[in-house]
């Protein structure tokens, strides 16, 4: 018994050694270059270089446009003042194939005028009305673009206060992660 470990011990030994002085088989593999970054980083980028405010959440790149800027209070009409700022918006979007959800956003105070019963309403056609203008004046392909409505659902701020009220008069301009 004792020859026969001495025998196993001798051949392991030997393979050992043998295995030590072979070259190695496959070659070191190559580094992995770390990817770039993604086409909605680099959108934020652009956007933030023009001084709009962009966010990357899990649903894509969020661009929150407070209603002051787009709108008069209680309208849908994208107001002159705007047109500079969502050209750059359109610029961008031109940019990356992603499609674009357009969500409009109210508080809770209710709307009282003729051309809108509720606060539902008016977020609609704020989000269209921004569709239509991406889409006719900009160029962004209709089957890119959707428009939803959160109407005072989804709050930023709180609906007590006045800064937290214009917080929630917004249209989120979404660059759908992909």
């Amino acid at each position: 018994m004792i020859s026969y470990m001495d025998v196993l011990t001798i051949l392991l030994i030997f393979f050992i050694a043998v295995a030590a002085q072979l070259p190695p088989n496959s070659p070191a593999p190559p580094p992995i270059d770390s990817p770039g970054p993604s086409p909605l980083d680099k959108a934020r980028k652009v956007l933030e270089q023009r001084g709009i405010e962009a966010a990357l959440e899990p649903r894509g790149l969020v661009i929150r446009l407070p209603q002051a800027i787009l709108f008069a209070s209680g309208d849908d009409q994208v107001s002159a003042g705007a047109l500079p700022t969502v050209e750059v918006i359109a610029q961008v979007i031109r940019d990356v194939p992603n499609r674009v959800s357009l969500i409009g956003h109210a508080d809770s105070v209710p709307i009282r005028n003729r051309r809108f019963a509720n606060n539902w309403e008016l977020s609609a056609a704020r989000g269209l009305r921004l569709l239509e203008l991406l889409a006719n004046r900009y160029a962004i392909p209709e089957s890119r673009l959707s428009v939803s409505s959160d109407g005072s659902n989804r709050p930023l701020g709180s609906n007590e206060t006045e800064a937290g009220r214009a917080s929630n008069r917004r249209v989120e301009i979404v660059l759908l992660a992909e």
